[in-house]
Parts: structure tokens; sequence; C-alpha cells
């Protein structure tokens, strides 16, 4: 139902009258609000509320600096982190991570599930080996990883392109972790690791890892292009590195899509709301 908005003295109006969507009945207020807390059935009651991104982050201590996924700034929303105590980088970023990983992975999520969070994601891109394991332990959506984008990506642009994958480590980076991100035989694809040129993002200075990524990531990005010139967008894997993507559009032209495009896209499918305008 609309509501006409107009003006005592209607000769004055000039233009087209304005309507706004009447606010919803209380009623639906606690409908929705019954599905929020509701987690298998039972009614959960929590101190906070209205954060609907729960992110799992690896155990570690170097500077996130904005943009990458685990500062909070990067997000126009709020977001809820947990950090998996004891779970280090050198445990996932492998051929093949050990599926004790998965089983703390799974722990921290249903915690996060019942303190009210909509979606569920990671802070490392090769968590997508245990992307199915993860999803079906859970009642809500889990996004274990920005490669989940790649068949998305590549339906939209056509089989006569590529797309072009930035990982932390290239050797790392399996078919394995590939399959189970959805990324089959018939998906065109092109990758390189930013592996040795990690040395440029090393710095404990949040400038000198900034400066790093806009440099590091438009090299790798433009040598893989050389190799391969039908790319015609770039998917990063690592979580780590969206503070460079604006970087390397310009040095590439190409559309970039990583972790934080993914993680507000399933925000706003998570948290839908309201249009309001005129016609």
């Amino acid at each position: 139902m609309l509501s006409q908005l107009t003006l005592e003295n209607e000769e004055s109006v000039a233009t087209a009258p304005t309507y706004l969507p009447s606010p919803p009945p209380k009623a639906l207020f606690g409908r929705i609000q019954d599905k929020i807390d509701s987690v298998r059935g039972t009614k959960i009651r929590r101190a906070t509320y209205g954060q609907a991104i729960g992110i799992l982050v690896l155990d570690t201590d170097f500077p996130r600096i904005p943009g990458d996924i685990g500062n909070a700034t990067t997000y126009p929303f709020p977001v809820r982190f947990k950090v998996v105590e004891g779970v280090r980088h050198e445990d996932i970023v492998c051929e093949r991570p050990d599926i004790s990983v998965c089983g703390r992975f799974i722990e921290e999520a249903k915690s996060l599930e019942e303190e009210g969070v909509r979606a569920i994601t990671t802070s490392c891109g090769y968590f997508c080996y245990f992307q199915d394991e993860i999803a079906d332990a859970l009642d809500i959506p889990v996004f274990a990883s920005s490669l989940i984008q790649v068949p998305l990506v590549a339906k939209m642009l056509g089989k006569n392109n590529r797309v072009g994958i930035i990982c932390g480590n290239s050797r790392a980076l399996t078919k394995t972790h590939l399959r189970n991100a959805g990324i089959d035989d018939s998906i065109r694809i092109a990758v390189a690791g930013l592996d040795e040129n990690w040395n440029m993002v090393r710095g404990p200075r949040p400038r000198e890892r900034l400066e790093g990524f806009e440099k590091g990531l438009p090299k790798v990005a433009k040598e893989l292009i050389s190799k391969h010139s039908d790319i015609g967008a770039l998917v990063f894997e690592c979580t780590n590195f969206p503070p460079g993507a604006a970087a390397v559009q310009e040095a590439t032209g190409l559309p970039v899509f990583d972790i934080v495009t993914l993680l507000s896209m399933i925000h706003d499918v998570v948290v839908r709301k309201r249009y309001s305008g005129y016609m």
C-alpha cells in the first residue's frame, strides 16, 4: 500500500506527487524477528543485533588495512568477526588441508549462526576446499571463498573470454580447490599467484602494505594478461588483495572481483530494504 503525500495548497504543486511506502504493520516486525531469532527451531535471545555477515578469521597478527576482509571499516555495514584460534595461514594455504581445520571452522561457524548472523564467509580463499562441508553443516548461506564467483563471471563473459584468477600462492591452488568452488573444466581460466611478490607487502607499516599491493598486484595482473590476451575479468582469491583492486583496474581496464564484491552482494540479499521514490 502506498501513501500519497500532498501539500495543503494543491495548486502550488508543480511536480508529480511523491509516493513513499507505508510502514509495515507491527505484526510483520514480530514475524521477521521470530525468523531472525530462530536457529534450528529454538529461539535465541542475544545481547547485540544488526550484524548480518559473520566472518571467520584465521589466527594471524599482520596489519589488516582498509579493504582487507579483517578491517571493519572496509564495509558500509556492520559485520561480526570471530577468530578461529590456533588455525594459522599455513594450515589452509596448502594443497591438502587437514579435515580437522574444517572441523574447527564449522564449530565457530555454528557459534556465529547462533549469534544471529545471516550468512558466513572466511578470511582465506583457499577455504573453497571445504565449501560443501561447511555449507552442509549450517542452516544459513556460506560463501567460503571469493572463487565461487568465477562460474558467474565466466557466464557473464561468454565463451570467447576467460577469467583471470590471482591468488596468494599459485602452487597451493589445486584442481580440487577449483572444483570445490564450482570451477569445472568447461570454464576457461588462467591463474597467477602473488608468489615471490609477497615480499612487497611484508612490511609492518600499513602504508607500506598498501603501496606493496598497489605495485605488486598490477604487475602480476599485466603479466598474466600478456600471456592470455582473452582474459575478460579478474577474480582475486586472497582476501588481503582488495586494497589493490582499484590499482589493478586502472592498470588493466578490466572488471575486478574479490571477496568484498561478493560479501557486499550477499549482504544485500540477506538484508533487503524497501525502495522509496516517486513516479
